[in-house]
């Protein structure tokens, strides 16, 4: 059941963060665009994205995978159903965290040095 919820939680995130992009949203491009910049805010420790962006290099690790291969030759259908499911992940993970990055973004541009906020 818990991967049933998983899974459930990793559509949700991919529609909303596709829909948010017609209701006025970060477009698919600025995610995309945004997606070196978390990167290098993570790596310096800035963005608390690290667990998050180990996640996402992991689940593309798997769907590029070679060994992979081997067992959708024999089960055919059902052995690409595990990669479909990951890749709606990923995209929904990317999607969900780029927009949560662009927020923190905005955020941090307010900011004006030396100002405590409440």
């Amino acid at each position: 059941m818990g991967k049933t919820l998983k899974r459930g939680a990793a559509f949700t995130a991919l529609a909303r963060a596709l829909s948010s992009g017609a209701r006025g949203g970060p477009s698919l491009g600025a995610r995309l665009g945004s997606l070196p910049r978390m990167i290098r805010a993570t790596t310096r420790g800035e963005y608390d994205g690290g667990l998050r962006l180990a996640l996402m290099t992991a689940a593309t690790a798997y769907i590029v995978s070679p060994i992979d291969l081997l067992p959708e030759i024999p089960l055919a259908i059902f052995g690409l159903a595990d990669d479909a499911v990951m890749v709606t992940w990923l995209a929904g993970a990317v999607l969900a965290e780029t927009e949560r990055f662009l927020e923190w973004e905005t955020r941090r541009a307010s900011v004006i040095p030396g100002h405590v906020t409440p």
